[in-house]
Order: C-alpha cells, then structure tokens, then sequence
C-alpha cells in the first residue's frame, strides 16, 4: 500500500508505475488542456510504448479482466498528459473520469471495467482521488480500441 504521506509520483512508483510518454494525439486535438484550475485531457487509449495492446469488444473477443488492466493503461496515459501539462504534483483531485467500454451487446459490466482507472487513481491520490464517474458501454471505439478513458482534474491554483 502506498504511503499516505507521499506525492503522486511517489504514490506510483510505489505501485510499480512509470508514466509512459504521452500519446501522440490521433486527430486534430491536444492531449490535455488547461482551463483555470482544471485539467481536462482527451480520452486516452491503452496504448503501451505507441501501439494499442489490444482490440475488439469487452465481453467478446476481450474478457472483462482484461479490460480492467486496460483501463488502467488509459489513466495512466491520461496522468501521463496531466504531468506534461502542469506536472502530475500539481493536481490536488480528481473530480471527474468518463469511461467508454467497447461492448459485446449482451455486456452489462462496463462500471467494474473502468474501476480499473478509478482504483489506481485512488491509489495515487488517496481521498483527493475519489471521484465522479460515467461508465458507459459504447459499439466501436477508435482503432477498435476496447477501453477509452478521460480525466478532469483539479490542480494547486
């Protein structure tokens, strides 16, 4: 468990995290964006060292464990946009993470998928990590990416 006392990236080196590189943007937007106190960032996909690790539809071709571990490649991505952007110390909370699952029709598991995201944010911010959430089952999702996850945070004014 980490250290109550230490800071995020204290918190994720604990936990046997690395921010990875932020993900180069599939479109025209920016990884995140500032607005006064927040941080929002674009939804993020697990992407690992610049390639999606996996495809298709959770309940299908994607089991839901795996989905979880998804999600929390995407927060950590997300985190990853947050550090290049005002630096992950900054963020005093998180206020809100929106989680879209790529669904198998018959799927109805989508909420403990992004638990994936929201128990890691937990971990690295402790009380500061409890959140608001949407968890919501989508048809396809960019590249056929089964997870996608976005963060607005709170950060030091």
């Amino acid at each position: 468990m980490p250290s109550p006392t230490a800071s995020p990236r204290a918190r994720l080196a604990e936990l046997g995290f690395t921010l990875p590189p932020v993900a180069a943007p599939l479109a025209s937007y920016v990884p995140a964006r500032r607005s006064g106190v927040f941080v929002f960032t674009s939804g993020q996909l697990p992407f690992v060292e610049g390639k999606l690790v996996r495809t298709g539809k959770v309940g299908a071709e994607v089991s839901a464990e795996e989905a979880v571990d998804l999600a929390r490649t995407c927060a950590l991505n997300a985190l990853a946009a947050v550090d290049a952007l005002v630096g992950l110390d900054a963020v005093v909370g998180v206020v809100k993470v929106v989680g879209f699952v790529a669904s198998a029709p018959d799927f109805t598991g989508q909420p403990a998928v992004i638990n994936g995201a929201s128990h890691l944010l937990g971990d690295v911010f402790g009380d500061a990590g409890a959140h608001a959430r949407s968890a919501v089952g989508v048809a396809v999702l960019p590249m056929d990416a089964p997870v996608e996850v976005e963060l607005i945070v709170e950060i030091a004014g």
